[in-house]
């Protein structure tokens, strides 16, 4: 069968798995910034921190899971070590960070870099005609576009 079980080609479909579980490494590796944040943010503004971190990271966890599933719908296996995720991610861990304005930078740099990265997810995907990965990411851009003004906005 040249087709996976929602009638994509399967050759196509290597490239947008490919990108999509490098995706899923970078969320993760942002997911445990994000925790990170949540557990260490220290100063004036930390109630409120706090709780957007948390808030963040929830929703995080939700889009880890859906990029998974999605590797899967397409006829792939989701990366789920670790050392998969260091090795895939385009997000860097960032330890140490305890000041609340360096915590919003970090969630600022990790949004524009998921950003970045799920464009191009979704390009590989629109070129193998999986619309279906593409509005995927495509909605994570545009509420995560959002986030990163309000963030901004915070830093002032």
């Amino acid at each position: 069968m040249s087709t996976n079980q929602i009638g994509l080609e399967k050759k196509d479909m290597t490239a947008v798995i490919n990108k999509l579980n490098d995706l899923l490494s970078s969320y993760h590796i942002f997911y445990l910034n994000v925790r990170g944040y949540h557990w260490n943010v220290k100063g004036e503004h930390f109630f409120s921190l706090h709780q957007q971190f948390e808030e963040l990271y929830t929703n995080l966890q939700i889009q880890i899971d859906e990029i998974a599933e999605r590797v899967l719908t397409l006829g792939g296996t989701p990366l789920h070590a670790y050392s998969d995720f260091a090795q895939h991610s385009s997000i860097k861990e960032d330890k140490g960070v305890f000041n609340g304005n360096d915590c919003v930078r970090g969630v600022v740099a990790g949004l524009q870099a998921l950003i970045e990265e799920q464009r191009g997810v979704s390009a590989v995907a629109e070129e193998a005609e999986d619309q279906g990965t593409a509005d995927l990411v495509d909605g994570y851009v545009q509420e995560q576009e959002k986030l990163v003004w309000m963030y901004n906005a915070f830093l002032g």
